[in-house]
């Protein structure tokens, strides 16, 4: 779930966490708003498994800030309904043996003659472990032997992990996305390309361990345990600037005995001890924007892991884009005047790093906001035919999804078509230009709300 550029996040996240608070309505004007759903502790900023015990809470709760939202009867239902809905998936019936261990005589008749990435967790490369890809039933006879040797191996560590099995396997009875996390941008404008997801697999013996990161995009994400256990180390944004060394970096292993060395992690001292999670099987954990997290696989465990943005976070992710641009422009400042172009190869090195630019992301706010047009006059012809149906009133609410949406692509579609750097590239192969867009973003809401 991290970020593909190779070494640290190069961008300062400082001031993209600036929500405002909750305002159903979506109101024009002023910061971006989160929408007012129901008491689900995941959109208000902390992690949280579901469906956690009272450990889980205390766990978060020790630290005196954030706070977790308290248990009521409401939060106790929607545990419970992500619980339901988790054991109900195909992965957790078949890829789990009765004693909760993974199925591997399963897996290999399914998956086995796939090709998988692996990372190899006792190597580390740049910011992360190196990785190779390898046929599944590979992984699986290593994992076996891993094992049967007491989870030790001339191989290292092994974890398969950022495994496009969705997109490799679409007809497999595998997951379905929990209500809560189904307005996924992320997913939907990378399904509509048909080049790529941000959906994964991870899968990995006791032991396996991802490094200190956030996530892509300082998008969301969310993990369901279909076995095994994990747990989370966590840190709320801007808490991380305090781990990083005197020459800015963030550590690979925040567990590693010199980040207590003042000489080379000079503000440690201040920072406060990490959010501590334990999720267990068939739990499932959000990730809000911008938490770095180092995360580690207690038992042999499985995982499903998606990372999403949508209406709420959208803001984020380009306050996101534009600290990363910001720190590569001051990267190679040196050659401004002397490089052809060098508003250009600011946005590739941007790009190559953190997987998009300033032209895909106005095609990514395109894309979602022609969506939702498209979705809100199918709502008014439904309308039209059953006015007062009880589909008429289901089409509703998917008129107030969808015009929040738009709400939120126009303000953010307006501060990107403002950027100075924007303005600065080729706009003319943009389609419908900007400022059409935006017109006909604007039209829509005002006939939505008629």
């Amino acid at each position: 779930m991290a970020s593909g550029c190779p070494r640290d996040q190069v961008g300062d996240w400082k001031g993209a966490y600036g929500v405002s608070p909750p305002n159903p309505r979506g109101a024009g004007g002023g910061a971006l708003s989160l929408p007012q759903f129901p008491q689900i502790p995941s959109y208000q900023g902390v992690p949280h498994c579901a469906s956690g015990g009272q450990q889980h809470r205390k766990q978060v709760q020790r630290r005196g800030r954030p706070h977790s939202v308290p248990m009521d009867s409401t939060r106790q239902e929607h545990e419970e309904n992500m619980r339901q809905d988790a054991e109900g998936w195909g992965s957790r019936r078949n890829w789990v043996t009765r004693d909760g261990k993974p199925n591997f005589d399963y897996l290999l008749r399914t998956f086995g003659e796939a090709v998988v990435p692996v990372a190899n967790c006792e190597v580390k490369e740049y910011n992360a472990n190196p990785k190779e890809q390898i046929p599944f039933k590979e992984y699986v006879s290593y994992w076996k032997e891993h094992i049967a040797r007491n989870y030790s191996s001339p191989r290292g560590c092994l974890y398969l992990k950022d495994w496009h099995l969705y997109r490799a396997f679409p007809e497999q009875d595998v997951y379905t996305i929990p209500i809560y996390f189904s307005s996924d941008w992320l997913n939907e404008y990378w399904d509509a390309l048909a080049v790529d997801d941000y959906r994964f697999v991870y899968m990995g013996p006791k032991g396996s361990w991802t490094p200190f990161h956030a996530d892509v995009f300082r998008s969301y994400s969310w993990s369901a345990n279909i076995c095994g256990k994990k747990k989370w180390l966590l840190y709320p944004p801007e808490e991380e600037e305090y781990l990083r060394d005197r020459h800015g970096n963030l550590p690979f292993d925040i567990t590693a005995p010199n980040l207590h060395d003042s000489s080379i992690y000079p503000r440690c001292a201040q920072s406060s001890p990490p959010v501590e999670v334990i999720q267990e099987a068939g739990e499932i954990i959000f990730i809000p924007s911008g938490w770095h997290h180092q995360v580690y696989n207690l038992e042999d465990t499985i995982s499903i892991n998606h990372n999403w943005v949508n209406g709420c976070n959208v803001a984020i992710m380009w306050c996101f884009l534009q600290d990363e641009l910001a720190a590569v422009q001051r990267e190679i400042s040196e050659w401004r005047e002397t490089m052809d172009d060098w508003h250009l190869q600011c946005q590739v090195i941007m790009k190559s790093c953190t997987g998009i630019d300033y032209k895909e992301f106005y095609n990514f706010l395109k894309v979602i906001a022609e969506n939702r047009i498209s979705a809100l006059k199918s709502v008014m012809d439904d309308e039209a035919l059953a006015k007062n149906s009880p589909k008429a009133a289901i089409s509703t609410l998917g008129m107030l999804h969808s015009v929040f949406d738009l709400k939120r692509t126009v303000e953010v579609l307006t501060s990107l078509s403002a950027n100075e750097d924007f303005k600065k590239l080729d706009l003319k192969s943009l389609s419908p230009p900007p400022e059409a867009l935006l017109h006909h973003l604007k039209a829509a809401i005002d006939t939505a709300l008629l």
